[in-house]
């Protein structure tokens, strides 16, 4: 089960509602949130694997698994190790999800937007672990394939070095999309030295001058 704290400013910042308009949506945002807490199964699954650097890319050490791209190469610079993680929400949220949309289109669209926040809330666990276990080392924030030019059909081979359909549940289509929908993978930068700040925020991301969650005062990283 979801924690019962799953960020509904975060969510309310996915359906564009927040400051005034928040206060009226608040009675269906909470009661979406907690059938979805009850609905969905959540989990997660990492790796720590060290880093080789060559002209085809950054391939993790023993997988197959080649990062290509200047944007994963600048976001892993100074980093030998790095973690991959996959998350999900389970298929059992995005049926729900489904559910809604046959005959309530306001509660699909706000359990939609909750369940975005939720799985970034996951996310945020399994790194919490993370750096629990590793406290001397010092991180980048969550980069994923599509991100800038590392490629969205990196999906199947990064699934596949977790073992994430039999771990987790988490597959993914021809098409390069994640199934179950509320999922994420994602790289994150290890060093045993300080990381720039850019690196571990938003300064460093692609989307920073657009992003709805900085003007909304979200920030990955610190």
């Amino acid at each position: 089960m979801l924690a019962e704290n799953i960020d509904l400013d975060r969510a309310l910042v996915y359906m564009g509602s927040r400051g005034r308009d928040a206060s009226a949506l608040m009675p269906l945002v909470s009661e979406c949130a907690e059938i979805l807490a009850q609905t969905a199964v959540p989990r997660y699954y990492y790796r720590l694997l060290p880093l080789c650097r060559s002209d085809a890319g950054i391939e993790l050490s023993g997988t197959g698994l080649v990062l290509t791209g200047s944007s994963i190469a600048e976001h892993l610079e100074g980093c030998d190790r790095c973690i991959i993680l996959a998350a999900t929400l389970s298929e059992a949220a995005d049926k729900l999800i489904r559910s809604y949309e046959a005959y309530d289109m306001a509660k699909a669209f706000v359990t939609d937007c909750i369940a975005s926040s939720a799985i970034e809330d996951v996310c945020d666990e399994a790194e919490a672990e993370i750096r629990s276990r590793l406290p001397d080392k010092f991180f980048t924030w969550r980069y994923s394939p599509g991100y800038g030019d590392l490629p969205l059909s990196l999906q199947g081979k990064f699934l596949s070095v977790l073992e994430a359909p039999k771990r987790i549940g988490l597959n993914v289509t021809e098409s390069c999309m994640l199934v179950p929908a509320k999922s994420v993978t994602a790289v994150i930068g290890v060093s045993d030295g300080p990381i720039e700040r850019s690196k571990r925020g938003c300064l460093g991301c692609v989307a920073y001058e657009n992003c709805s969650f900085r003007k909304g005062g979200y920030h990955c990283g610190s």
